[in-house]
């Protein structure tokens, strides 16, 4: 087993925590690898048996999403991103014509900080492939160039099945909203064969349903230093919890770390931000806004978070203060009592908040 293996699988053990030591219903695991990542499946309230069928269903689901939104390897994405390069029009596979036009609204309320269509400065940066190690930022004027292109989700147009770009410079790249979509995806596979209690946990980003033996599933958060969790949240019903930080991906350059974030407005990894949770009941919207919340950062992210519709976020600025919205402080349960925090104004009217 690698050592990027191993480390996963430790994160994974750390991140999902779930339910108090006290003995309930069995709760079934099983786990996969699936976007680069360890996918884990937690079900409760069915027999073994459904389980195990479940968890080989989402795991053959889960090949072929990876295989189809595969940024750099042959596939349905890179016929699409080669099509669009040539300004043609022509017919978009389905199971990426969904992503697009899911994209570009989420694009346009995000100010366009989440922004798929920048696939050419991720790779510039050296972030689309497999191993990040021994790799240099570009140079500044190779980043100009693309900046002065300005890619983005509105110089694709959608006509029915088909799609053309205007713009040769766009490449997408859904790494910051493929994952959410798969999530939402499994989750509804498997209500449709009658499981309503679960978790789908990828590498730490998860939506969860129902609850363990009536008891609310318990999520811990982790801490962008690495030392342990930063806090507990608790979920019951439907919802998603997607975190993005610069400890994901990440290369040393001259004693410098530059991580996979790219903020579209600058061509540079994203400053002033270590990790952003947001918590929704909408895996696909949870993983966009976490990126562009991070892109946005300590002065930016509240008003962003309103225009997606965001209710609940955690943001860590790169001095580790805490930012929250009162709606979130009331649900996490933090480990460190003395951590600065920061609450924001609500992010909605009193009146709409939930819970």
């Amino acid at each position: 087993m690698s050592t990027t293996v191993r480390f996963l699988a430790l994160l994974l053990a750390a991140t999902l925590l779930l339910g108090a030591c006290e003995k309930t219903g069995p709760v079934h695991r099983g786990s996969f690898l699936a976007f680069g990542t360890f996918t884990d499946i937690s079900i409760a309230g069915v027999t073994r048996q459904q389980a195990e069928s479940a968890i080989e269903m989402l795991e053959e689901d889960f090949a072929i999403m990876h295989k189809a939104w595969h940024a750099w390897a042959p596939g349905p994405l890179t016929r699409t991103n080669n099509l669009l390069a040539e300004g043609v029009r022509f017919a978009t596979p389905p199971s990426v014509l969904t992503l697009i036009q899911i994209s570009k609204r989420l694009a346009q309320q995000s100010d366009d900080l989440f922004n798929p269509a920048i696939g050419r400065l991720v790779r510039l940066w050296g972030f689309q492939q497999d191993a990040v190690e021994g790799q240099q930022p570009p140079n500044n004027a190779a980043i100009t160039k693309l900046l002065q292109a300005n890619p983005s989700m509105q110089d694709i147009t959608i006509d029915g099945i088909h799609a053309q770009s205007n713009n040769p410079a766009v490449q997408l790249d859904f790494g910051a909203i493929g994952k959410g979509y798969g999530i939402d995806l499994a989750i509804e596979h498997l209500k449709e064969v009658g499981i309503q209690n679960a978790i789908v946990n990828s590498g730490g980003d998860l939506r969860a349903i129902g609850s363990r033996d009536g008891r609310p599933w318990r999520i811990a958060i982790r801490n962008p230093s690495g030392s342990g969790p930063l806090g507990f949240l608790y979920l019951s019903g439907d919802e998603s919890v997607f975190t993005s930080g610069d400890y994901e991906r990440n290369y040393l350059w001259q004693g410098k770390r530059y991580h996979h974030i790219i903020d579209p407005r600058t061509g540079y990894p994203a400053e002033g931000t270590r990790s952003v949770t947001v918590i929704h009941n909408n895996a696909t919207v949870a993983d966009a806004a976490a990126t562009a919340l991070f892109v946005a950062g300590p002065g930016g992210w509240h008003r962003i978070a309103r225009q997606m519709g965001i209710r609940y976020v955690l943001l860590i600025d790169s001095n580790n203060v805490m930012h929250m919205n009162p709606a979130m402080e009331k649900r996490i349960r933090l480990t460190d009592k003395s951590q600065l925090v920061e609450i924001s104004s609500p992010l909605i009217d009193p009146e709409q908040q939930q819970k």
